[in-house]
């Protein structure tokens, strides 16, 4: 097995549980459907439509939960998508209402999910969005009569400046929102859990089976290296590494890199001090930070969206700047893990669930835009609600929201995105 078919060396695959070698696919298979992604969105369908009956066959091109969904900053956040009154012309205000609310029963999803499948992943609840300026503070408040409208059952409660070091132990803020509905876990071993639960219910997983053609048509082929899937229905859920599986999903997604490094474990007085509340916590800059404990009291710090394409060279010496901005007093605290990523970002921040136009037997989800822990367990559900013909509504929703294609082709695609967000930083600095 070649390096790249391996885990990213992250915290979470040094900590996980068992990972069982699912087998490579060798010769042909039939099914109801077939899944192609081995990560949220791909267990998350597959294990809704067994439970609806059908036939699952899911091919995973390296190991399960490889991509963004085993290494990503394992935090667990009310919402789907950034600004979502903007499609209220083309989903009306009711829809965009509904939109809302699945943003917050995406994160019940998970929370089943876990409760049922007994899934060992440190879920812990409790999280805070924290404001760089005034005016966050401003849209926070927003943001709670927001929650309240729509019936939000968790405590919410804006923090002011005096009241900052209660939840993290930093000067650098102005306020913030607790959302006591949202948390944080570690996300490689919720991927591990689900995909031992889908195969308890009859999914068939392969691992080490990139896909290498599609045939399309009444009846798909879905060829690898060594074998052949044929399925009625199929399944595009492989978010920033589609690559060229299928141009016209891939032009609507950029691969945007992420990066996370882990601290040594820290003793309980040093945590303490960071986080007293042990919440996930995430700032308001469009090159946000976002940082949280692990259950062995490790400082987990992410951000730094990079659209080049390519990983700084040392990981650990681009991020500990970072985090010593926020945190002073680790300074001679040691790194142990460094790892990066990509997460899928859309034009207009909206996750992309729905199916092609030409070819009404193939469904994707893709481009979760920073939001992936909890929408691709929303997108999962609303996949296997209209493959299985149950019609809720949720699908159709999502998938009448059109989706631009990035200009200028795959290599001029992220020097775009990146003077896009470089003209979004200059406007954040006024």
């Amino acid at each position: 097995m070649n390096a790249s078919a391996q885990h990213a060396a992250s915290y979470y695959a040094a900590s996980s549980l068992l990972q069982p070698d699912y087998p490579a696919l060798i010769g042909d298979l039939v099914a109801d459907v077939c899944v192609v992604g081995g990560g949220f969105s791909g267990l998350n369908t597959a294990l809704e439509l067994a439970e609806r009956g059908l036939s699952v066959v899911l091919l995973e091109a390296r190991k399960i939960g490889w991509g963004a969904s085993g290494r990503n900053g394992g935090q667990l956040i009310r919402g789907v998508g950034h600004g979502l009154d903007q499609f209220t012309n083309v989903i009306g205000a009711d829809g965009v209402r509904q939109m809302k609310l699945m943003g917050l029963e995406a994160v019940e999803i998970v929370r089943r999910r876990v409760e049922r499948f007994q899934i060992e992943c440190d879920l812990t609840w409790g999280y805070c969005d924290l404001a760089n300026k005034p005016r966050d503070l401003e849209g926070f408040a927003q943001d709670a009569e927001e929650l309240r409208s729509l019936g939000y059952r968790y405590e919410t409660r804006l923090l002011q400046p005096h009241e900052m070091r209660t939840v993290v132990g930093s000067d650098r803020y102005v306020g913030g929102l607790i959302d006591m509905g949202s948390g944080h876990l570690h996300p490689l071993n919720l991927a591990l859990g689900e995909a031992a639960a889908a195969q308890q219910l009859g999914v068939k997983l392969f691992e080490q089976s990139a896909v290498t053609r599609i045939d399309y048509g009444p009846e798909v082929k879905v060829h690898t290296a060594q074998g052949v899937v044929r399925a009625k229905t199929l399944v595009l859920g492989c978010n920033a590494y589609l690559n060229g599986l299928n141009p016209e999903l891939s032009g609507k997604v950029l691969p945007a890199g992420s990066y996370i490094i882990a601290t040594e474990p820290l003793s309980e007085e040093l945590a303490h001090s960071l986080l007293p509340q042990n919440m996930a916590v995430c700032d308001q800059r469009v090159a946000l930070d976002y940082y949280r404990l692990s259950a062995d009291r490790r400082l987990l710090f992410g951000g730094a969206c990079h659209y080049s394409g390519r990983d700084p060279k040392d990981i650990a010496a681009y991020m500990r700047p970072k985090m010593l901005e926020v945190f002073p007093k680790l300074g001679d605290v040691k790194i142990d893990y460094q790892w990066g990523g990509m997460i899928g970002i859309g034009a207009n921040r909206l996750p992309q669930i729905g199916r092609l136009k030409d070819q009404p037997n193939v469904y994707y989800a893709q481009a979760y835009s920073g939001h992936g822990v909890n929408a691709t367990h929303l997108a999962g559900q609303l996949l296997a609600e209209a493959i299985s013909g149950q019609h809720s509504g949720g699908f159709d929703l999502f998938a009448k929201v059109p989706h631009m294609t990035f200009p200028g082709g795959r290599h001029l695609r992220s020097p775009l995105l990146a003077l896009g967000m470089l003209w979004h930083r200059f406007r954040e600095l006024a």
